[in-house]
């Protein structure tokens, strides 16, 4: 797309992918996608406090690639799962699966059978939002 001056115009959603992209000095630290899987969705990741692994593991019709270290269970999802979701704290939510501030990249604890990394997101938001006692973003009320 072209402005009437003939520079460019760079929608919403390149601005938000360019800032996605700056980041600080030290290296950023990516989840990989297993060899084997590909990720045709891109890659994004849900962080949880390590105490909420356990309970949602149960809690997921299907587990994708989850890594871990000590503070820390990380759940790939599709790239944009941030879209229009307000994931619950504690949880964090990290664009391109990049894993900030970590010496090293988390352990992969879990990989599900097929060619696919992907936990569904909406299961996993659900049920991160049941064990941290939050109503889902589209159940609460509307305040005018």
């Amino acid at each position: 797309m072209r402005a009437a001056s003939g520079g460019q115009v760079l929608s919403l959603d390149t601005l938000v992918r360019l800032k996605r992209g700056l980041h600080g000095s030290s290296r950023p630290r990516r989840l990989p996608v297993p060899e084997g899987m590909t990720a045709p969705l891109g890659c994004d990741a849900v962080a949880v406090p390590a105490r909420f692994g356990p309970l949602l593991m149960p809690r997921l019709p299907r587990v994708g690639c989850v890594y871990a270290d000590e503070a820390h269970w990380w759940w790939l999802v599709p790239s944009d799962s941030d879209y229009a979701l307000e994931w619950p704290a504690p949880a964090l939510y990290a664009a391109g699966a990049v894993v900030p501030d970590a010496p090293a990249v988390p352990g992969l604890i879990h990989r599900p059978d097929g060619t696919l990394p992907y936990t569904p997101p909406i299961p996993l938001y659900l049920a991160l939002c049941r064990v941290t006692g939050t109503t889902p973003t589209w159940s609460r009320p509307v305040i005018a």
